[in-house]
């Protein structure tokens, strides 16, 4: 399931506007890879080009190449809705469809990608997928209300069951605790720790104390001033990322002297 992403000199362009320059990083499989840095500084761009969201804006589009198993997902024929089945996205609000009960919310993008599936089997995939959220003995009595109902985050992880029912290689969350309180920030951690068992994770936080509890990799991104592009300046392993970095603007950041 989890995969090996690399990524090569990559540019990402919005029109005329570079806005993120020259990355280049390995994300190894089943680890939780965070990205850091201040805001506007190019992260949660990046983090979309890796599923090619991006490109959902008018005149955006990439240099460079990322590939995942060897496979560059900007390849000449490749088709940008089969990257983002093996490369889900869970985003920084709580996005459940608000017309669709919690069973039909988990389904969504299975009957998205015109899968057909018995009754009996998407039942199973329902529970597995709820299970894998941590959400199914909060909501297995009331799978046909309104996943809108539920509190923000069991909302959040009823995306994150969303997600991973169409059995993605590779989960990118962007600041999935954003919006959240701190229980249920620490119930989305406690989940990512699990989901890395079977799932590539790449997380954009702001919260550098979620960076150091939850990953194992740190990417921190920094921008030289408006108008600029964002750059990758450090990435390494979070405990040395966070105790002992090789660059300067990395040690002001973490240690929160500026951003």
């Amino acid at each position: 399931m989890s995969k090996l992403i690399e990524v090569n000199d990559l540019n990402i362009y919005y029109g005329d506007f570079l806005a993120v320059e020259d990355v280049t990083i390995t994300i190894e499989p089943k680890s939780i890879t965070a990205l850091i840095g201040p805001s506007g500084c190019g992260k949660s761009t990046f983090l979309r080009s890796l599923n090619r969201m991006h490109e959902v804006i008018p005149g955006a589009y990439c240099t460079g190449s990322v590939t995942m198993d060897g496979a560059n997902i900007y390849g000449k024929n490749v088709d940008p809705v089969n990257v983002r089945r093996k490369i889900g996205m869970v985003f920084q609000r709580p996005n459940p469809f608000p017309t669709m009960s919690i069973k039909e919310n988990v389904l969504a993008g299975v009957k998205l990608n015109n899968t057909r599936i018995s009754r009996s089997d998407a039942d199973d995939l329902v529970e597995s997928s709820l299970r894998g959220a941590n959400l199914w003995e909060e909501v297995k009595d009331r799978l046909d209300q309104p996943g809108s109902g539920l509190s923000g985050g069991q909302q959040q992880r009823l995306c994150i069951a969303r997600t991973i029912a169409v059995k993605p290689d590779v989960v990118l969350m962007d600041e999935p605790c954003s919006a959240l309180d701190p229980i249920s920030t620490l119930a989305i951690e406690d989940l990512m720790n699990q989901l890395k068992d079977t799932y590539t994770i790449v997380i954009v936080t702001h919260n550098m104390q979620q960076a150091a509890r939850v990953s194992d990799r740190t990417g921190f991104f920094n921008i030289a001033g408006t108008g600029k592009p964002g750059k990758l300046i450090e990435y390494d392993d979070t405990v040395k990322i966070f105790n002992n970095p090789a660059n300067k603007a990395t040690e002001d950041y973490v240690s929160g002297r500026f951003g």
